[in-house]
């Protein structure tokens, strides 16, 4: 059990700061695609019925299935679908499968979070001065350039005030949710999750899921993050974000109730602020988005680190820029990410075309945790029925909302669809190589060598080469190396040394 002391102002600004950029950055662009479904136009129907989605999507896939099933299946500590796959990895094999696609869809999704959220929040600036696409897009092409120029060097000092600026951004749009709320109290009548099934009854069911998804597109982080905030500071911290978050959607809902029948241009997040809190305003909602961005980046370097570490992945550099507890930088994955970054902001330009291709590949991710999460209440909880529940509820969520998603492959998803099926092929190979390889490994004894090293040991004419030589070996025996270990000692070079370690090393 966790104990109030688990709790402090600064753990849970830390949580704020880490965990909930990218969730906490959706209030952005929701309800404009939602508002996009109906050609622009609001409807006392698609206002209801979509924050009515926006609630029960909340409530059902972040709430019930990440913050409070989730969270408790912790490796150690740790989160994310790595730490739940190594938690049932052995009981069946085929789950290295789910496991593959997942990473390689979050990989996807993280080409995207960056583009989109910066972009929605510069496109604010079109209500106090109309900026022409170019202009916009060089913007977000600096604000990005310089982010990811800028990891090399880690994130220890400025990562302190992410907290802060997080805590700043959700009252922010706590505060102005319920100025509309006061206004037009109205839109609550969207809990009842009837106006939710009316809409979809009535409505354009493929691209109203696909735009209300995004607001939870967040939610893996939730668990990814587990091992830097720790889970009460996850569930503390969460009433918080859940509450502002809703109030920013339901006031936006009320706004646009209050204007029924109105063409709607700009995103209504803006449009509910006074005019001269927009800049403010923008500044605000970019520096929450650079860090949604950052949190992805950071995210993205650490799934990759554990990846190769699980032998699922190609080995490449890791660099560790600061003191600060599991911060590393892989420049192979950064170069990459910010490459695709710029891709995606030269092809699309503007967040509501962005808006198309996101989405697909965290829906995917999502129902892989699904299937992996539900063999590890099976197995590890020991609960025969509760992990049928969790397959059949969430998967049905989750098969409607990629179902949605379908649809924006033509319009733009086969960007991240291609990225993970490349990723996953990748992983794929390289894992089933590293298992074929295992197959043919060979070891030697190590006695069979005891009188070459008492030679090697007293030979005085060869001069030693150093105190303590150590070989990384893969066999978990004691007294056995692979045979170019004793290679490398007696041949060619021979190496004399008064203490020779053979280490084996098990990631768990």
């Amino acid at each position: 059990m966790f104990k109030n002391k688990d709790i402090t102002i600064g753990s849970l600004l830390v949580a704020l700061g880490i965990v909930y950029g990218d969730i906490g950055t959706s209030p952005l662009y929701v309800m404009q695609a939602i508002l996009y479904t109906n050609n622009s136009i609001a409807t006392r129907e698609l206002v209801l019925g979509g924050v009515s989605l926006v609630f029960w999507t909340l409530t059902l896939q972040t709430t019930i299935k990440y913050v409070v099933l989730t969270l408790q299946a912790d490796n150690n500590g740790e989160g994310g679908i790595l730490a739940l796959y190594a938690l049932v990895k052995r009981y069946f094999k085929w789950l290295i499968v789910p496991a593959i696609i997942g990473v390689a869809a979050i990989l996807a999704d993280g080409i995207l979070t960056p583009p989109i959220s910066v972009s929605s929040a510069i496109e604010g600036l079109n209500l106090i001065v109309f900026l022409k696409e170019d202009i916009t897009v060089m913007i977000v092409l600096i604000i990005i350039l310089l982010l990811f120029s800028a990891q090399k060097f880690g994130t220890e000092k400025i990562g302190k005030i992410f907290g802060p600026i997080m805590f700043v951004w959700f009252s922010m749009i706590g505060f102005f949710g319920i100025v509309q709320l006061v206004q037009n109290p109205r839109i609550l009548e969207g809990l009842n999750p009837y106006y939710a099934f009316k809409l979809l009854a009535n409505g354009n069911v493929p691209y109203i899921l696909g735009a209300v998804f995004l607001c939870t597109t967040g939610a893996e982080a939730l668990y990814s993050d587990l091992g830097h905030c720790g889970r009460i500071n996850i569930y503390y911290s969460w009433i918080f974000v859940k509450t502002t978050l809703l109030l920013s959607y339901f006031g936006q809902g009320a706004y646009l109730l209050s204007r029924e029948g109105h063409s709607f241009v700009n995103s209504p997040f803006f449009l509910i602020m006074p005019k001269w809190f927009i800049i403010p305003g923008v500044i605000i909602a970019t520096l929450a988005a650079i860090i949604a961005s950052q949190a992805l980046i950071s995210g993205s370097f650490t799934l990759i680190s554990e990846a190769i570490k699980l032998n699922i992945f190609p080995k490449l550099a890791i660099r560790y820029p600061t003191k600060e507890k599991g911060q590393v930088y892989i420049g192979t994955v950064n170069k990459a990410l910010c490459i695709g970054c710029v891709g995606i902001i030269l092809i699309f330009k503007q967040s509501q075309n962005m808006q198309a291709a996101y989405g697909l590949s965290i829906t995917i991710t999502m129902l892989m945790t699904t299937l992996l999460l539900s063999q590890y209440i099976r197995f590890v909880k020991n609960q025969k029925k509760l992990w049928i529940v969790v397959l059949l509820v969430f998967g049905t969520i989750e098969l409607s909302f990629l179902y949605a998603n379908s649809f924006k492959i033509l319009s733009g998803g086969y960007v991240t669809l291609l990225i993970t099926a490349a990723l996953a092929f990748v992983m794929y190979v390289w894992q089933y190589s590293f298992e074929i390889k295992k197959r043919y490994l060979k070891f030697v004894s190590l006695t069979d060598y005891k009188e070459n090293f008492n030679i090697l040991k007293n030979d005085s004419e060869l001069p030693l080469y150093a105190g303590n030589v150590v070989y990384l070996t893969k066999s978990k025996l004691w007294n056995q190396v692979e045979p170019k270990v004793i290679y490398s000692i007696f041949n060619n070079d021979p190496k004399k040394a008064d203490n020779y370690w053979f280490i084996n090393i098990n990631v768990t």
